[in-house]
């Protein structure tokens, strides 16, 4: 009986805070809906109908705001605007922008990169101007450097401690609902807001961890965590694993629970150590709970960008640059929207790769 409602515990907190930040609002703003209330004269709030005064059979009156808007052609003009906006802006802007020479300073001064007219269809490799750029791009190819090196330490890494707390808290004990829920916290915080936070604690002069590792390690009290290429890199891939880790432990953790437990037995009667019992038994009906989520990790190791632009900026240098960063920087900062639409198609080609690999393994073997 416990075991079966204990999958309602586990959920209880991520249900209690959407209860608080979105549902609780939701409920509000129906139930302002039902009321003139203008914001400049926000306490002289007031139902749209009294039913002391008036009786039940003004209830209509309710639906008075509704009633309002259904008639409102403006709103009807905005509903138009925004369903052709929403289907026709992304795919469009972007598509087309990525064969243009567009800066979002010039915004104005748009051009193709060819003139068909002028030069004639011989021309059309210009079209693949901004791609070409790229591909010649030191910077660019730097930041796909830092990219693939920080996805491979920080799915190596997250996994390895994420298998090996998986196995610690498995058996279960008799904190074992607090700690899983405790496991959460990290992964439900904004990649942003740790970000900042791990900022501070990397501070030279007064960082929690400037002080831990000078206690610990003598040798690292005056590394600038943050101002040396190496270390800056390790520091983002220490944050990640921090987010990281706690969320595939619970992933693990569950896949721990469908591994056979007579095979495991089995094996143990046979004389099997427990290495061998984890190698032979265990480790081989986990294999597509760990594809999934070394795929999933990966996906979200490529588009990384909370974190560096909020710890290193993609500094010092070019040494933190992810693709996600480099996209960033030069569609925001140069506002070259055309060639960082081009790159952006050069990240989602790894992208849709790794997608397709998560798809299959997910569903197509139910």
């Amino acid at each position: 009986m416990r075991d079966r409602h204990l999958k309602y515990l586990f959920v209880l907190p991520a249900l209690v805070l959407v209860l608080v930040t979105s549902f609780w609002p939701l409920l509000q703003s129906f139930w302002l809906s039902f009321r003139e209330w203008k914001l400049s004269r926000a306490r002289e709030s007031r139902p749209l109908w009294e039913p002391e005064f008036d009786g039940w059979e003004t209830w209509p009156y309710l639906l008075e705001n509704y009633q309002r808007a259904l008639e409102d052609d403006l709103l009807w003009n905005s509903v138009q605007v925004t369903t052709t906006f929403m289907f026709a802006s992304v795919i469009v802007s972007v598509g087309l922008a990525s064969f243009r020479e567009w800066k979002l300073s010039r915004a104005r001064e748009s051009r193709p990169l060819w003139e068909p007219e002028f030069d004639g269809w011989e021309t059309w490799p210009y079209l693949l101007e901004n791609y070409q750029r790229a591909l010649e791009d030191d910077l660019l190819w730097n930041s796909v450097q830092v990219t693939t090196t920080f996805m491979f330490a920080s799915v190596i890494v997250s996994v390895g401690l994420a298998l090996g707390l998986a196995l610690l808290l498995a058996p279960g004990g008799k904190f074992r609902l607090t700690v899983r829920t405790l496991l959460i916290l990290p992964f439900a915080m904004s990649p942003a807001l740790i970000g900042i936070s791990w900022r501070f604690m990397f501070q030279p002069d007064f960082g929690l961890f400037q002080a831990v590792f000078g206690a610990v390690v003598p040798g690292l009290a005056d590394v600038d965590w943050l101002g040396d290429p190496t270390f800056a890199l390790i520091a983002i891939i220490g944050s990640d694993v921090w987010h990281w880790t706690p969320y595939l432990t619970l992933v693990f953790i569950g896949g721990l629970a469908n591994v056979p437990r007579d095979a495991q037995e089995a094996a143990m009667i046979d004389g099997a150590s427990s290495w061998r019992v984890f190698v032979d038994v265990t480790l081989p009906a986990l294999i597509p709970v760990l594809a999934v989520g070394i795929i999933l990790k990966s996906i979200f190791s490529l588009k990384m960008f909370d974190q560096v632009y909020m710890l290193t900026n993609g500094g010092p240098g070019n040494a933190t640059q992810t693709l996600a960063h480099y996209i960033y920087f030069h569609g925001f900062k140069y506002y070259d929207m055309g060639y960082a639409s081009a790159v952006s198609y050069l990240l989602v080609i790894p992208m849709l790769g790794l997608t397709w690999l998560y798809m299959k393994l997910v569903f197509l073997k139910r």
